[in-house]
């Protein structure tokens, strides 16, 4: 019983530190396309600016990098399950 609850916690606390690191990443993304856009375009049009970051965010979420802040989850499940295997 307790391994179902240290099971349900780590699930807890890895879902938390999914989502801390997802907003992170998607923050960084925002604002070096917000900086490029800036660098690029001094003055320039707000509406085109809007969707060029929406457009860069857009393609970030189907991105490779997105899909690698998922390792959260698949690492440290299977660094426990190769432990809990050499130790027993």
């Amino acid at each position: 019983m307790r391994f179902i609850y240290f099971m349900v916690l780590g699930f807890v606390v890895l879902t938390a530190i999914y989502f801390v690191v997802s907003i992170y990443s998607r923050s960084v993304r925002r604002e070096r396309l917000e900086k490029h856009w800036d660098h690029d375009n001094p003055g320039g049009d707000p509406a085109a600016r809007a969707d060029y970051i929406n457009a860069g965010m857009a393609k970030y979420e189907t991105g490779f990098r997105k899909k690698l802040i998922f390792l959260v989850y698949v690492v440290p499940i299977i660094t426990v399950g190769v432990i809990m295997y050499l130790v027993n």
